[in-house]
């Protein structure tokens, strides 16, 4: 389609081309998701007409020169420059220009190996600033510095595209970085860069890397940088801080999300973990403690999390696994029971994750002992307790059919059956004993009165 669009503009004396990332991608050989055409030489009512002619057309932002067709995954835009009007990501006014140039028309993009540019019909690259020379370096290089700081969230682009592609960011382009105020950024756009880092690079740590380099991490991770200066016990933690761990767990993470229920909490779990410590670590002699840190933790992942995104389900399944990341492990070094994992695995909101973040815990240390892989057992106890939850269990109408009328300790008995359940107890046996725990309760309450 981009073809047939291309081909209806030059009959017209224009010129289309692809941009940004699909050029990037192409050359690197990546798969692409996105496609843009920019579309030069023909006004917006002679480009409106050529998408009419062809589909339907959809005005995604007409005002910006940007469009649709209905049906295809392509947006179509026109060559438009930018002037900052105040601090915010949205803080610009946009003049499309049609006549502007392929050289002023990638001035505006962000860095280099976004700037180039594709000639649909003829395949000529046209590079203005060296992307393709930055992309065989693999380096990230700010297009012009005129232009580069009127767009704050181009720090956090950065970072995500030096995390997902591998590259090093330019010490001129860094400088930048440094200089610019991200605080007016809303939430939203922040969650959005940080969620392609921790989806899609190899090593998410490196986002944050970045963003501590350039004096940006305590503006919106605190709690993050909390951890630089926390100490861990070197016998257990010889890689260093608690912020080296954590990154090292996050990048042990990446490698185990597509395994995940839930890859984005499983990535935002692995980040908050350890957040407690920060509030919780003493030096004891010569040992350095963080007792309950887990607990400490998730007061600060809420806050963390609230911080970058309103997502309920999201907030809760990270308070979730940053409370119960250490039991695991614990449970199996122990040896304990497989009631007492079932009794842990049915305080998970998803045990399969849980054993995923423990796994990334433990894979992302270095300690005096080797690391004890305790994979196999858990996911014995996990298959034990799937078993345990798909066999018959008693239930409200069993109590009810048993005479039991509803009333105020009706959610007691539940409960006690529900202890039952996961203790194995056979459904025809927990009814029983479910029925005469009632019946003591009642004679209890007889008794008071």
């Amino acid at each position: 389609m981009a073809k047939k669009i291309a081909s209806e503009v030059a009959d017209r004396g224009g010129c289309a081309y692809y941009v940004g990332g699909f050029v990037r991608d192409e050359i690197l050989g990546r798969p692409i998701k996105d496609i843009d055409v920019e579309v030069h030489g023909v006004s917006p009512e002679e480009l409106a007409a050529v998408l009419d002619r062809i589909g339907e057309r959809m005005e995604i932002g007409a005002s910006f020169g940007i469009f649709g067709l209905r049906g295809y995954d392509l947006d179509i835009a026109m060559p438009r420059k930018e002037e900052a009007t105040g601090r915010g990501h949205r803080d610009f006014a946009v003049f499309v220009d049609p006549y502007l140039g392929t050289r002023l028309a990638a001035e505006r993009r962000d860095f280099t190996v976004n700037a180039m540019m594709k000639n649909i019909l003829t395949g000529e690259v046209v590079d203005h600033f060296g992307g393709r020379e930055d992309l065989r370096a693999g380096i990230l290089r700010h297009v012009s510095e005129r232009t580069f700081g009127e767009d704050p969230l181009r720090v956090l682009r950065g970072a995500q595209f030096a995390a997902r592609f591998g590259f090093s960011v330019a010490p001129e382009t860094m400088e930048l970085f440094r200089k610019m105020d991200l605080s007016a950024l809303p939430k939203e756009r922040v969650e959005g860069e940080l969620n392609k880092a921790l989806l899609q690079a190899d090593r998410p740590s490196v986002f944050f890397e970045i963003l501590r380099e350039s004096g940006h991490l305590s503006l919106w991770f605190p709690e993050l940088e909390a951890l630089i200066d926390t100490p861990q016990d070197p016998r257990y933690h010889a890689e260093g801080s608690a912020y080296v761990h954590t990154l090292m767990v996050l990048d042990e993470a990446a490698k185990l999300r597509s395994q995940a229920e839930y890859p984005l909490g499983l990535m935002y779990a692995a980040l908050t973990h350890d957040l407690g410590k920060a509030v919780t670590t003493k030096r004891e002699g010569d040992r350095i403690r963080s007792f309950s840190h887990e607990i400490a933790g998730v007061g600060l992942g809420e806050r963390f999390m609230k911080r970058i995104t309103g997502e309920i389900r999201l907030i809760d399944y990270v308070k979730n696994m940053i409370e119960l990341h250490m039991r695991p492990n614990a449970l199996a070094a122990m040896k304990s029971s497989y009631k007492a994992s079932n009794r842990l695995f049915d305080l998970s909101v998803c045990p399969e994750d849980l054993l995923l973040l423990a796994l990334a815990d433990g894979l992302g240390k270095i300690g005096a002992d080797p690391y004890v892989d305790y994979s196999r057992d858990l996911d014995d106890r996990l298959a034990f307790y799937r078993k345990t939850m798909a066999a018959p269990y008693v239930q409200g109408r069993d109590l009810l059919e048993a005479g039991l009328a509803p009333g105020k300790d009706f959610s007691d008995y539940l409960a006690f059956a529900h202890k039952l359940r996961l203790a194995g107890v056979k459904k025809d046996n927990a009814l029983r004993q479910t029925l005469a725990y009632a019946g003591i309760l009642r004679e209890k309450q007889a008794t008071e009165r």
